[in-house]
C-alpha cells in the first residue's frame, strides 16, 4: 500500500514538471552553427594510442575531450572506488599534440566543493562533459545527484577563462522548474548562431528518453525539447550537417530485440523532428560517439554488438546514418574473453593488450592488476571498452577516448590520411 502511494506521488510530481514545462514560452529558434572545415592536411598516416590517466586501482570511466585555444587536448573523466561512490572525483589531463605525450592529470571537483558551492546535499558525481560558449568560455557539465540512483540526477557547471586551469564556484542548471530532476549528460554540446549553445540530455526517472536543452551565456536554460516519446532512449549524440539539419543518434535500453541505436533527424533548425527509428547499428545499451566529416560523412565510435562492451568500432555513414560499413575495429576480445579459465590467464591477457594500448610501457603490470580488481568478480572476468568520446580538430586530426577495463582512459590519434586509407580498404573489402 505504502509502495503505491509513493508511486502515486511520483507521477503527481512528473506531472506538475511536465505542466510547468509546458507553461514557459518557448524561445525563438535559431540555425545550427556548424564546424569551421577541419583544415586538410596532408600528413602522413599515423594511428597512435596511449592511456590518458595514470591513476591505479580505482574505477575510472566517462571521458570527455576538448580542444584549447593553443591546439591542446583536455580531457575529463570521473574516478573513485566504484561508480557512484562518495569518494568519486573529476578528473582532467592535457595533451600536446607536438610531443605526443599527457600532462599530470589532478582532481578538479569533488562531492565536497560541489557541496560548499551549491549549498545543498551532493552524494555523488559522474559523466563530465565539456562545451566551449561563443565568448570563448569553457563550460563543464557534470552530473550531481543528492538523492537516490541516477535517476536523481540534475546537471552542475563550472566555467573557466583560462582553458581549464582554474575554474569558477559550481552552479546548478535548473533544467525543469518542478524539483529539477533526472537530468543526465554525456554528448557533446554545441553552438546556435545565435550564440546560445545547446546540450544533448536524457532523463531517467520513471522513462527514458533523450533531450536537448539549450542555455545562455549566463547559464540560464532557455528551452527543452524531447527527442521522441520516453521509454527506452538516452544519452543523445548531436551531429549537425548543416545550419538547419542534423541527426541525433541515442543509446538504446529497450528490451525488444534487436538491439539497435535510435536515431531521428532534423530539416527545420530542430523544430521538428522525425518519429524514433532504430538504425542498422547493434547496440549493447552503451554510449556512442562521432562526428560529421567536411564532406557530409559520419563517423561514429561506438559498440557495434547487441551485447556485451568488449568490442569497440569506428563506423563511417555516406548516407546520413540510413547505412553504415566498419572503417576499422578498434577492440576486441569476444574470443579472448570465451578462453579466459580464472584470474591469473585474465591478467595475462589484460597485460597484453596494455602493451599493445601503450607501447612506451615500463611495467604492464599494474594495468593489469588494476583491471583485474574491476573486471574480475566470483571467478569470472570480462573485458569493457565503452563510452566513447570523439572529436576533430581545426587542423583535422582526430582524438578518441574511452573506458579501458573500467580502470583507464585510454586514448587513440589518427589523422585524416590514415582514416581516408582505412575508408579505401573497408569500401574494398566491402566489394569483394
Amino acid at each position: 500500500m505504502m509502495a503505491s502511494r509513493w508511486l502515486v506521488l511520483c507521477i503527481i510530481l512528473v506531472a506538475f514538471g511536465a505542466g510547468g514545462l509546458k507553461s514557459l514560452d518557448r524561445h525563438r529558434h535559431a540555425y545550427f552553427q556548424t564546424r569551421p572545415m577541419a583544415e586538410l592536411n596532408h600528413d602522413e598516416p599515423r594511428f597512435q594510442s596511449r592511456f590518458a590517466s595514470t591513476k591505479k586501482y580505482t574505477q575510472t570511466h566517462a571521458a570527455s575531450l576538448i580542444e584549447l585555444k593553443d591546439g591542446r587536448i583536455r580531457a575529463f573523466w570521473f574516478s573513485g572506488s566504484r561508480e557512484g561512490a562518495s569518494d568519486v572525483v573529476i578528473r582532467t589531463a592535457v595533451f600536446a599534440p607536438e610531443r605526443g605525450q599527457w600532462g599530470p592529470e589532478r582532481t578538479i571537483a569533488t562531492s565536497g566543493s560541489t557541496r560548499q558551492a551549491l549549498w545543498r546535499y551532493v552524494k555523488k558525481l559522474g559523466n563530465p562533459v565539456a562545451g566551449r560558449a561563443a565568448d570563448g568560455t569553457l563550460w563543464l557539465f557534470y552530473v550531481t545527484v543528492s538523492l537516490g540512483g541516477w535517476a536523481g540526477s540534475s546537471i552542475t557547471a563550472m566555467t573557466s577563462i583560462d582553458d581549464g586551469e582554474t575554474w569558477s564556484p559550481a552552479q546548478r542548471l535548473v533544467s525543469s522548474p518542478f524539483l529539477n530532476i533526472s537530468t543526465l549528460v554525456k554528448g557533446a554540446p554545441f553552438l546556435y548562431t545565435d550564440g546560445t549553445m545547446g546540450i544533448p540530455v536524457y532523463h531517467e526517472f520513471l522513462s527514458k528518453f533523450g533531450e536537448l536543452i539549450r542555455m545562455d551565456k549566463t547559464g540560464t536554460v532557455i528551452d527543452k525539447q524531447r527527442l521522441g516519446p520516453g521509454g527506452y532512449s538516452l544519452q543523445p549524440v548531436f551531429l549537425a550537417k548543416s545550419a538547419s539539419q542534423a541527426l541525433v543518434l541515442m543509446r538504446y535500453s529497450g528490451s525488444e530485440r534487436p538491439n539497435r541505436v535510435i536515431g531521428t533527424t532534423t530539416d527545420d533548425e530542430g523544430q521538428h523532428w522525425t518519429p524514433l527509428r532504430k538504425t542498422s547499428l547493434s547496440n549493447p545499451n552503451a554510449a556512442l560517439s562521432g562526428v560529421v566529416l567536411s564532406d557530409g560523412r559520419i563517423l561514429v565510435a561506438l559498440n557495434n554488438v547487441e551485447g556485451g562492451r568488449n568490442a569497440l568500432s569506428l563506423v563511417i555513414s555516406s548516407d546520413n546514418g540510413a547505412t553504415w560499413r566498419t572503417v576499422y575495429q578498434l577492440e576486441d576480445q569476444s574470443a579472448t574473453r570465451d578462453q579466459i579459465s580464472d584470474a591469473n590467464s585474465y591478467f595475462n591477457a589484460v597485460k597484453k593488450i596494455a602493451r599493445t594500448s601503450d607501447a612506451p610501457l615500463a611495467s604492464a603490470d599494474e594495468y593489469a592488476e588494476s583491471a583485474r580488481r574491476q573486471m574480475c568478480h566470483a571467478q569470472s572476468c570480462g573485458f569493457e571498452f565503452s563510452y566513447p568520446y570523439l572529436i576533430q580538430t581545426k587542423r583535422g586530426d582526430f582524438h578518441l577516448v574511452y573506458t579501458w577495463n573500467r580502470s583507464f582512459i585510454k586514448h587513440v590519434q589518427f589523422t585524416r590520411t590514415w582514416l581516408d586509407q582505412r575508408m579505401e580498404k573497408s569500401a574494398d573489402d566491402q566489394s569483394h
